[in-house]
């Protein structure tokens, strides 16, 4: 996987609204592309090293048309490392934090999870047209999205920091990037964060971040790797993923800052359901607390390396805005 495939991380990020925007207008015409990855058949299925079951009291809730179909049919915009990926360039089989929380969930249910990718601001209207009973690809619950379909919140997703490998500069917290060069990928909400920094750095008398920004988040990474900035900042779960995967791990770490464990100015994600599917919520909103509850959902989140980002409750419509 190479780095260049991260810097759509922060363009999604920035554009919290884009697919409420279309789905408040005329509903599009959509139909699935690509082919369709089935998940794993129900019965006994191992995701995170964990071996999930069919929960029975669970499946119970599930809509009839569910039941009947065994099969909930999943939109995902693909590739948005690490939420979906394709496991090889140029085929159709995915991986990814979305799709492994699909299989888990779908295993705990009895039903199949068959992910479709899609474009991201057609996922919604897609929704909305029948054409898919919820979407699982890092969506940001807000509450323009909520008049249009509900949301089972499962992370916080906000800005992190990218360091070099042993954190030799010894970042911590924002404020530790005072006075320093930070790299950054232009137009961005990460951007916007250092730039409203600055007063509480110079309160604090530390001097401003010296900001550089670059076009991709590939080239910030080079400039780290190079030592001409201390750290770059991007969305936490690019961070964590660049972290765990670069050089086999051995390139940078992801600071972890207590006061802000899903990241700075983190915002729910959370799986799109068709109003139209009360059931079909309340059954993976049941189902996803389950995960919690037996460690499931951290041990996805771990493979990836952000699980710091895990909800410890599955909520429903948890919008901060």
């Amino acid at each position: 996987m190479t780095t260049e495939r991260f810097q759509a991380m922060n363009a999604r990020i920035a554009r919290p609204t884009a697919a409420a925007a279309v789905a408040a207008t005329m509903l599009l015409s959509l139909s699935a592309c690509g082919g369709d990855e089935p998940a794993a058949p129900s019965g006994k299925v191992a995701i995170g090293g964990v071996e999930i079951v069919k929960d029975q009291k669970l499946h119970d809730l599930l809509p009839e048309k569910i039941k009947k179909t065994g099969e909930v049919r999943v939109a995902t915009d693909v590739p948005y490392p690490p939420f979906e990926m394709y496991v090889k360039e140029g085929e159709a089989e995915l991986t990814g934090l979305d799709y492994d929380l699909g299989q888990a969930l779908g295993a705990k249910l009895g039903v199949t999870f068959a992910f479709s990718p899609q474009k991201f601001d057609g996922i919604v209207p897609a929704i909305q047209a029948g054409k898919f009973d919820v979407a699982m690809s890092a969506i940001t619950d807000n509450k323009e999205r909520q008049k249009v379909v509900d949301f089972v919140d499962y992370s916080q997703s906000g800005s992190g920091v990218l360091v070099a490998e042993g954190n030799p500069a010894k970042v911590t917290t924002l404020d530790d990037l005072c006075g320093r060069k930070v790299a950054v990928q232009a137009a961005t909400n990460q951007l916007d964060l250092l730039k409203e920094h600055q007063a509480a750095c110079e309160k604090a008398g530390k001097g401003k971040i010296d900001i550089q920004t670059f076009p991709k988040d590939s080239d910030a990474q080079l400039a780290l790797r190079s030592g001409k900035v201390v750290a770059q900042v991007l969305t936490k779960p690019a961070a964590g993923w660049v972290a765990k995967t670069a050089d086999g791990g051995k390139a940078f770490d992801l600071v972890e800052d207590p006061a802000a464990p899903g990241g700075y100015n983190a915002s729910p994600n959370g799986i799109a359901v068709s109003k139209q599917l009360p059931e079909l919520t309340d059954a993976i909103q049941k189902a996803l607390q389950s995960l919690i509850d037996d460690g499931t959902l951290i041990k996805i989140y771990n493979k990836y390396g952000v699980e710091s980002i895990a909800v410890k409750e599955a909520t429903k419509n948890a919008a901060v805005d």
